[in-house]
């Protein structure tokens, strides 16, 4: 966070002082740059790279960086007003509408201001990635014999073998694709399991960027309540029965947002009731190797119980080392692997070789297991400390679950606070959160929001971020505004 504020500082620096250079002038060097500004190489390359994507620079390799001729004058914009017709024509005739709300999404990927404490972040901090893991391993990766040639579609072998081994029971590397990070893999899945105006089950409530997969594929999310022990198998059954569904999404381990994990007595229900209703259960295993230190022993994924190819399986490497190591694994039993094959064949071909490289690389290396010991420890200390905070200076939050893995608190909020608002003011206060109203498929019970404790610094910007929260509740909460009447 620190560095990009410097990148950003620098570049509008620089940006005010263009005019001192005539078109084509030289600016000073990277090395006056960063005597002057006191800064990094590295920060230095990339303030000059912004300019020279907005077009008022042009670097030259060996000769430095120059101001850029000026623009000539943009021609008139072309009239699109008739797109409005053709989008809207081509999906009248849907039974559900395709068009994709990225907004719950985006929340967790946007970087907020500067200065701005990032409690809605959905990825580790960069103090927390395995950077120099990842460096290595890619470095090692770029030399292995034909790391740059085109890998099998499905994967590479050794790669499909480990993430059949991470998952266990009788699950093999022939019933595993290699995927483009997790929402990839659910996008794949949910368009091979169901057409078009079907209906989906989920968690409720559940993960934003599933119910955009699901709206964008004209599917119909219907949602069945989550409690501290996981999905309701009742309810599921009775969802099943009402709405003829043949897929349920599902988060059985630290869910998010709730951080539920699925009851030990609750596992082989939900696996009987899909079976009965002949449909499957695909498991979202996203944060299984981000288990907190004191979590103790996890329960298997739903998928190593599973002999009669219910379970269609995600699992991801991206939430325990980097946004951008996107690699996961999709896995299933039966004729569905043909159609997941074939469609994310035709999507994308198949997974960057380089980057499966650099993965069997990571996670075969010492540096893998150390790393997850390392998160496994900071992710409970920051864990704690935002509990003990919330615990201290706001206790009219309520929090019924505390998760021993994955990254977010999620709490519930005072009959009659408007979610919207709070999140407003909390931004004008400092701190960036996430309302809750998008991890809902229907009508939330109440207002909620989550926290996430993973893409900060430290326990220091834990609480500074709390006590910035503090000042947005005291200006919108229900009960606070009451006492701010009374004479």
């Amino acid at each position: 966070m620190q560095e990009r504020s410097s990148v950003i500082e620098l570049a509008e620096q620089l940006r005010r002082e263009l005019d001192r250079y005539s078109p084509g002038g030289k600016l000073p060097s990277s090395r006056a740059l960063v005597d002057r500004f006191r800064v990094s190489p590295v920060t230095v390359s990339r303030a000059l790279a912004q300019l020279a994507a907005e077009g008022l620079v042009v670097t030259r390799p060996g000769a430095g960086a120059f101001r850029a001729q000026p623009r000539t004058t943009a021609t008139a914009a072309g009239d699109t007003s008739w797109q409005e017709v053709a989008l809207s024509a081509d999906g009248a005739g849907d039974l559900v509408p395709r068009s994709v709300d990225a907004s719950g999404v985006l929340v967790s990927l946007a970087a907020p201001p500067p200065g701005v404490v990032e409690f809605n972040g959905g990825y580790l901090h960069p103090t927390l990635q395995p950077e120099r893991a990842m460096s290595a391993a890619l470095a090692r990766a770029g030399r292995r014999p034909g790391a740059w040639g085109r890998p099998p579609t499905e994967g590479l072998p050794e790669l499909r073998e480990w993430f059949a081994r991470t998952i266990g029971g009788a699950v093999t590397a022939a019933e595993v694709l290699i995927a483009a990070g997790g929402q990839s893999a659910l996008t794949t899945a949910l368009r091979a399991l169901a057409p078009p105006g079907a209906a989906v089950l989920v968690e409720s409530p559940t993960y934003p960027g599933m119910l955009a997969i699901a709206r964008s594929a004209g599917l119909r999310p219907v949602p069945v309540p989550v409690d501290p022990h996981g999905v309701k198998p009742g309810l599921l059954a009775d969802a099943f029965r009402a709405t003829g569904a043949r897929v349920f999404v599902c988060q059985p381990l630290f869910q998010n947002p709730t951080g539920a994990v699925l009851a030990p007595e609750r596992r082989g229900e939900v696996l009987r009731i899909a079976r009965e209703a002949g449909a499957f259960v695909v498991e979202d295993d996203f944060v299984r190797r981000l288990v907190h230190e004191d979590a103790g022993p996890l329960p298997r994924p739903l998928a190593a119980d599973d002999p009669d190819g219910v379970v269609v399986h995600v699992s991801s490497l991206t939430k325990a080392t980097s946004p951008s190591f996107r690699v996961s694994a999709l896995t299933a039993r039966g004729p569905v692997l043909e159609r997941l094959r074939a469609i994310q064949i035709v999507d994308t071909f198949f997974v960057p070789r380089p980057l499966q490289e650099a993965a069997l690389e990571l996670v075969g290396s010492p540096a893998w297991p150390r790393h997850l010991r390392t998160i496994s420890a900071e992710l409970k200390t920051r864990r704690d400390a935002m509990t003990t905070a919330l615990r201290l200076d706001l206790p009219e939050l309520a929090l019924p679950h505390i998760p021993s893995g994955g990254y977010h608190l999620w709490l519930r909020l005072p009959d009659g606070t408007d979610e919207t608002a709070l999140t407003a003011a909390a931004l004008r206060a400092g701190v960036a959160i996430t309302p809750g109203r998008p991890y809902f498929s229907a009508e939330p019970p109440a207002a909620h929001v989550r926290l996430s404790f993973a893409a900060v610094a430290g326990a220091g910007e834990i609480a500074e971020g709390v006590r910035r929260l503090r000042t947005a509740c005291d200006e919108v909460l229900p009960a606070k505004r009451a006492r701010l009447r009374l004479p």
